[in-house]
């Protein structure tokens, strides 16, 4: 799906964050929704040679897994006017051309809402992409997240944002999968810190 594809006839768009957009959108917007989508599961199996890591040490960033029993937390934002076209150029260079991001339209459910969806753009790295790194144990995904670091920071300080939102804004939920691979990189992080 093409950026003109998405924008045509329409004034304004949803764009669902469940990453870095959750703390660092860096695009205007006319204002954003804490929500979820269903059927896909948030998983650190996605390789980052830019922003989180680099060609020999790529970090571990998110993407969404299909799971048909899942619900992923996140930040909708909603775009209007020329913000819809200026998000949408500065995301395909950000999620499509450096993280290898395809886009999908996808029903978003903003919390606390009456169950009433909207159309929300989100963008999922496949298994497909050269930079997929796929499923690994906590340990192992906390390990790799603790010493990488790219153009735009340290992998961990992207796991430790991303968890202290799901604490703030999510209370309700529990994503083990995000909080045992924080657990697993600070203990890395605090082994690297008693051996100095």
């Amino acid at each position: 799906m093409k950026p003109q594809d998405i924008i045509a006839g329409k004034s304004s768009l949803w764009i669902f964050g469940y990453g870095s957009l959750v703390w660092k959108p860096d695009f205007r917007y006319k204002r954003s929704e804490v929500g979820y989508i269903r059927g896909y599961k948030r998983r650190f199996w996605h390789g980052d040679n830019f922003h989180r890591g680099n060609v020999e040490s790529p970090g571990r960033v998110v993407t969404l897994i299909e799971d048909e029993d899942a619900t992923t937390w996140g930040v909708a934002f909603e775009v209007s006017g020329s913000q819809l076209e200026d998000s949408l150029k500065y995301l395909t260079v950000r999620e499509t051309v450096r993280g290898g991001y395809i886009t999908k339209m996808v029903d978003f459910f903003p919390d606390g809402e009456d169950g009433s969806s909207v159309q929300a753009l989100v963008y999922i790295a496949t298994a497909d992409n050269p930079l997929y790194l796929g499923p690994a144990t906590p340990e192992e995904i906390g390990a790799q997240i603790a010493v990488c670091r790219g153009k735009t920071g340290h992998n961990l300080e992207y796991l430790l944002r991303l968890a202290e939102f799901m604490r703030s804004s999510c209370p309700q939920v529990e994503d083990h999968h995000l909080f045992a691979i924080e657990t697993a990189a600070l203990t890395v992080v605090s082994y690297f810190l008693a051996a100095q």
